[in-house]
């Protein structure tokens, strides 16, 4: 009988469970659970509800009992940047904020009376965005100082879920990462700038690297699934797991982590945190054993997400890319502009950049889904020009992976722009790299260049030239 592997996969909009096994030398993924997830308004401050999440986590868990298909080990992996304060007790401090909170309004400028923009970068090599832990925790100190000075651990997202499964509070490498306080040679957090900065030292944990078993249920946890399985640190960052599981072992690797975000970038050994990085707003991220994730964040998939919710919630994606694709508006937006962000109206907020800008204005949905995918590919291509730039190398292929490499107009004007080849899929890249992280620890494949072929041969890559 097969062992199963299961990813815990939370985005900004939902979560999935999804086990893994392998057949006949393929990698098998099986959806068992999916749950909503979104931001909620308390008290006016945007935040996430953890123990609802945590609930799902434990329900998504059963599910895998019910089905006769007991994981082998389980690992989480969400989004970056946010975090959970616990006091001595575990017992959480203050609301858990969501990135999308405005609390960070300003607090560039707080973090700038400590260190410069420009050393700040050199230090982290993480790019500037206001949403990054670094200014959220700022706009702690700022409005509440008394709640970062009880707090014994901050947990980033994952972690904090993980602690609840197995009640061992640790830092995976590449969320921490995402903080903006880490230093991407040593691998370990920066306590330098966290003085400089006025942060509590003594809530930041060790930082463990992908693969590490960090413990086994609780006994609680045992007692509401059933079972006791390992718990085992992916990649937590979604970003850094989806890299893992690009379908290609070549040396020159572009990819585009598509889904509400579009995350496009290289693989590399060392961080590039000079002033030409800098001005280009790429970052250095954590990935699979201590590499680099060297990217850029594009606003992606949100903008379409959030004009679908508008205006047709209950139309497929697939049905508004189609429709999309027959329209010939030729107008193009700055897919990285701020006001692209938390907009109340997106389709508002895209109609005012067209017409601010002397553009054809999009009047249906048709057309400002076509802006936004135009407008998305568009600027795959100038980031693919910065990215030959400042790597010194050709890229003759581009891989798109996550539920974005499925939006086949997308993945055609992606090529068009950018004169490259598209290699899209597999759609499912995130859980399965998670899935990869635990079965390399486990002894499945040998290394990552092991995992990443299975991949090649197990889902259908889509190619677009």
């Amino acid at each position: 009988m097969a062992d199963y592997y299961l990813a815990i996969d939370i985005g900004a909009s939902g979560g999935r469970h999804i086990l893994g096994s392998m057949a006949e030398g393929k990698l098998v993924l099986e959806e068992v659970y999916r749950f909503p997830n979104g931001m909620v308004e308390v008290d006016g401050t945007l935040c996430w509800d953890v123990d609802r999440l945590f609930s799902e986590i434990i329900m998504g868990l059963k599910k895998c009992k019910a089905l006769g298909k007991v994981p082998k080990s389980v690992g989480i992996d969400t989004w970056g940047v946010d975090y959970v304060f616990l006091d001595k007790e575990d017992r959480i401090l203050g609301q858990t904020v969501g990135y999308r909170d405005h609390r960070t309004d300003g607090m560039d400028e707080e973090v700038y009376r400590a260190i410069s923009e420009e050393n700040l970068y050199e230090r982290t090599g993480i790019q500037k965005a206001i949403y990054n832990t670094i200014y959220q925790l700022m706009a702690v100190k700022k409005y509440n100082p008394g709640l970062m000075e009880k707090a014994a651990a901050m947990l980033m997202m994952p972690d904090y879920f993980h602690y609840r499964l197995c009640g061992n509070k640790v830092q995976e490498y590449s969320e921490a990462t995402t903080s903006q306080l880490v230093n991407p040679r040593t691998r370990d957090w920066d306590y330098e700038l966290i003085d400089m900065l006025g942060f509590n030292r003594d809530m930041f944990l060790k930082i463990q690297m992908p693969g590490t078993v960090i413990g086994s249920f609780t006994r609680q946890v045992q007692d509401m699934v059933g079972y006791d399985c390992q718990v085992v640190l992916p990649p937590t960052h979604d970003t850094a797991s989806a890299v893992m599981a690009v379908p290609s072992n070549e040396e020159d690797l572009c990819y585009i982590s598509s889904g509400t975000w579009s995350l496009m970038g290289v693989e590399r050994e060392n961080p590039d945190c000079s002033a030409k990085s800098m001005k280009a707003n790429f970052t250095n991220e954590g990935g699979y054993g201590g590499r680099i994730t060297y990217l850029t964040n594009i606003m992606g998939l949100w903008m379409i997400q959030s004009i679908r919710g508008q205006l047709a919630p209950d139309m497929g994606y697939g049905e508004l890319c189609e429709r999309a694709s027959r329209e010939s508006i030729n107008s193009i937006v700055d897919c990285q502009s701020d006001e692209f962000l938390s907009p109340k109206d997106m389709a508002a907020a895209v109609r005012g950049y067209c017409e601010r800008t002397g553009q054809e204005v999009p009047q249906t949905l048709y057309e400002l889904a076509a802006v936004v995918y135009n407008s998305l590919a568009k600027c795959y291509a100038d980031k693919l020009q910065e990215i030959e730039q400042l790597t010194g190398r050709k890229y003759d292929r581009l891989h798109i992976i996550g539920g974005g490499s499925n939006a086949a107009y997308l993945n055609k004007l992606t090529a068009r722009y950018t004169k490259t080849s598209v290699y899209a899929g597999p759609g499912e890249a995130t859980a399965a790299g998670n899935i990869l992280a635990q079965m390399i620890q486990a002894g499945e494949f040998a290394d990552l260049k092991a995992a990443r072929k299975c991949v090649a041969d197990s889902f259908e890559i889509s190619i677009y030239q």
